[in-house]
C-alpha cells in the first residue's frame, strides 16, 4: 500500500506550482486513480509477456513471481455470489477478472462451472447429447454484464449457492482535505471517512508519481513537465530491466 499523502507531496514538489501551475486536490485524485489503474492493468500484460519470454528461465521466473505477488493481493477467493431468478448470480462491482465459478446445489459438493461464450449458449438445455448438455455435475455459465447465467439453474429457495474467485479492482485513492478559512488552501485530512491510500504494491510509489506528473503535464499544457516525467519513467524502466 502506498501513502496517498506522500505521493501528493512529491507530485506538488516536482510540479513546482509557482512556475508550472497548481494541481488541485480534485485533479490529483483523478490523476491518481488513472495512474493506479494504468499500473495495475500493466501487471497482466507484463506477466503474459514474461511467461512467453525466452532466455534465462530463472530470471523470467523471478520477474513473473514478483508480478504475481503484486496481483495476489487483489485475489478474492470463494466470494458468495447472490443467486437470483432464472439461474443468474450477481457479481461484485469490483470484479476486474473473473476466475473459477463454483456451484453448490443443495446436498451436494461444490462443482466447477465451465464458461461458455454467449453464442454457444444453445447447449443450455437444448441438446440431448450428455457430453455437451449442462448437468448438476458439469454446470455451465455465461457472463451477462455484471451477472453470470448458470445452467442448470441454481435455486436460492432450496439452498443452492454460487461462489466465485476473482481479481478485484484497486480501490480509488482519495487525498482528503479541509479548506482553511480566509486562506483557500487545502490541508490534508487523513481522518476523513472517505480517505483512501493507494491499493497497489508499495514498490510502485515512484511510478505513481511519474504517471501523475504525466497526466498533469497534459492538463497544464506543460511540455517541460511532460518531458521530465517521461525521462524519469524511461530511467525507471531501464533499471527494472537490468
Amino acid at each position: 500500500m502506498v501513502s496517498v499523502n506522500r505521493v501528493y507531496e512529491k507530485v506538488l514538489a516536482l510540479a513546482n506550482k509557482e512556475q508550472r501551475g497548481y494541481i488541485t486536490p480534485q485533479e490529483f485524485n483523478l490523476f491518481a486513480d488513472m495512474a493506479q489503474m494504468e499500473i495495475f492493468e500493466q501487471y497482466f500484460y507484463d506477466l503474459e509477456q514474461r511467461q512467453r519470454g525466452t532466455g534465462n528461465q530463472f530470471d523470467y521466473a523471478d520477474i513473473s513471481e514478483n508480478i504475481q505477488q503484486k496481483i495476489y493481493q487483489f485475489q478474492i477467493t470463494d466470494a458468495s455470489a447472490g443467486v437470483m431468478a432464472e439461474g443468474k448470480a450477481s457479481l461484485s462491482p469490483d470484479v476486474y477478472r473473473l476466475g473459477a465459478v463454483r456451484v453448490q446445489y443443495k446436498g451436494k459438493n461444490k462443482v466447477i462451472a465451465e464458461e461458455i461464450q454467449g453464442h454457444e449458449s444453445i447447449i443450455f438445455g437444448t441438446q440431448t447429447n450428455s457430453t455437451t448438455s449442462a448437468t448438476h455435475i458439469f454446470p455451465h455459465y455465461i457472463r451477462v454484464g455484471s451477472n453470470i447465467q448458470i445452467h442448470p439453474h441454481p435455486d436460492a429457495l432450496v439452498g443452492d449457492m454460487v461462489f466465485v474467485d476473482y481479481i478485484s479492482k484497486p480501490q480509488k485513492p482519495n487525498w482528503t482535505y479541509i479548506t482553511v478559512a480566509n486562506r483557500g488552501s487545502a490541508l490534508y485530512n487523513p481522518g476523513a471517512d472517505d480517505h483512501k491510500d493507494f491499493s497497489i504494491h508499495a514498490s510502485e510509489e515512484n511510478k505513481l508519481v511519474i504517471k501523475i506528473l504525466q497526466f498533469a503535464g497534459v492538463v497544464l499544457k506543460d511540455n517541460t513537465l511532460l518531458q521530465a516525467a517521461a525521462s524519469k519513467e524511461i530511467m525507471k524502466e531501464q533499471q527494472e530491466k537490468q
